[in-house]
């Protein structure tokens, strides 16, 4: 009679566990604390390997800004043999482009001591390698809001790891972080922060917290007329995103307060209005956060208690500095470390030095191209007032690249805002 009855709860817990395994999420191989996942960092993003369903591990962006898991090739998904069971209309982030996606529904994601289980992939038909021009490095698709709804996860900028953790830990705050309440609305998380303007007023904005975007503080001035404009603001690229270049204004705040931080003379994005605000209205925030600021601070998202804890990293008081030469600059996807002035701002250093837009970069300070990075360069372009910068360009006659004349500009830094 002990021994059946037994052997019924042995079954029962069993198929419990089983079908635990079976839900669709992100879960460690092996049963402990915590595990580890080493990842890069450019630009304060966040780049893992991932292998999809045994193949070789390609680059993934890990985003708190979307709702499911994207593939940005078709043809790579071709090659690694997804099934696809039907395709859908995505809309761009400007609102006027659709895009099309094959939806692939049951896949297994590798990320070394944690896996993927039962994970849906929308796989652009459209082919969008964009990030690598901006951020210097290949990336094929993003993990969103599966990675993090289980478990706590904690991203520590400074030695660049990932902490996954058990699902009943960290019940009780650790040591020196702040808690901040957290609210996930169509599988985003979102805190409300305090934001003093240039003007005097005070914010009390929600705002998404973006983990791939690479602005600091962004603000939609559609959302809400208390949004006003700083007296001092350059007009701007604001960034790459599906369906193209959102376009803009950079400006500074005189302050923002979350967590009982204070963040002094933040760089802050006012995107243009596109059809696309709508949904940003609906959800009520006023902006996001993106990787500028939340790469000055060690996080870890709770989603399973709607908790964001909070604690400075080691550069958390640098001083936030914008682009001192006028040069937007993008790398050639899949090619060998070769960028170019993708715009020039008029009235820039650059620009009144003579450089043109699609200019290639030959050498910067003398040293050739191949050798830096392309966030190496950005950080270059924004770090003092006054330093000199001399770049040997090379540039093309019209598409024929055989035909071209080489210059070298010298111009100082300059702080634009």
């Amino acid at each position: 009679m002990y021994k059946g009855i037994s052997l019924f709860l042995a079954f029962l817990l069993a198929s419990h566990v089983l079908c635990l395994a079976q839900v669709p999420g992100f879960f460690m191989k092996e049963e402990k604390r915590k595990v580890t996942i080493p990842f890069l960092a450019s630009n304060s993003l966040i780049i893992i390997p991932v292998s999809i369903n045994g193949n070789t591990p390609i680059n993934f962006l890990v985003d708190t800004g979307v709702r499911s898991n994207i593939l940005f090739s078709k043809k790579l998904g071709d090659a690694l043999e997804l099934e696809y069971t039907r395709r859908i209309k995505l809309v761009g982030a400007d609102g006027t482009d659709d895009i099309m996606a094959s939806v692939s529904p049951i896949n297994h994601f590798d990320l070394g001591p944690v896996e993927g289980i039962f994970q849906s992939l929308l796989v652009l038909e459209q082919e969008f390698l964009e990030l690598e021009s901006v951020i210097g490095v290949p990336v094929y698709g993003i993990i969103g809001y599966e990675f993090f709804k289980y478990n706590p996860v904690k991203i520590n900028y400074d030695n660049g790891e990932i902490d996954f953790y058990k699902s009943s830990e960290l019940k009780w705050k650790p040591l020196f972080y702040k808690e901040l309440e957290m609210t996930i609305f169509d599988n985003k998380p979102y805190i409300t922060t305090t934001v003093r303007q240039k003007d005097g007023s005070f914010l009390y904005p929600k705002l998404l917290i973006d983990t791939g975007a690479n602005h600091g503080l962004l603000l939609n001035r559609e959302t809400t007329d208390a949004i006003t404009m700083p007296p001092l603001f350059i007009e701007s690229a604001l960034g790459q995103s599906l369906g193209g270049v959102l376009y803009g204004y950079i400006g500074r705040i005189d302050y923002m307060k979350f967590a009982d931080f204070k963040l002094d003379e933040v760089l802050t994005s006012y995107p243009e209005e596109t059809p696309f605000s709508y949904v940003i209205k609906d959800s009520g925030r006023f902006g996001s956060l993106g990787a500028e600021v939340l790469g000055r601070t060690k996080l870890i998202f709770d989603y399973p208690r709607s908790r964001l804890l909070v604690r400075k990293a080691a550069n958390f008081y640098n001083p936030f500095e914008y682009d001192m030469s006028g040069m937007a600059l993008k790398k050639i996807p899949n090619d060998d470390n070769r960028i170019y002035v993708s715009e020039i701002r008029p009235g820039s250093p650059a620009q009144r030095a003579g450089v043109q837009a699609f200019d290639e970069i030959l050498t910067l300070n003398l040293v050739p191209t191949f050798i830096w990075e392309l966030g190496e360069i950005n950080k270059l372009l924004r770090s003092e007032a006054g330093k000199q910068i001399t770049i040997e360009i090379r540039r093309y006659e019209g598409d024929d690249l055989t035909k071209y004349e080489d210059h070298t500009f010298t111009f100082s830094l300059k702080k634009q805002i």
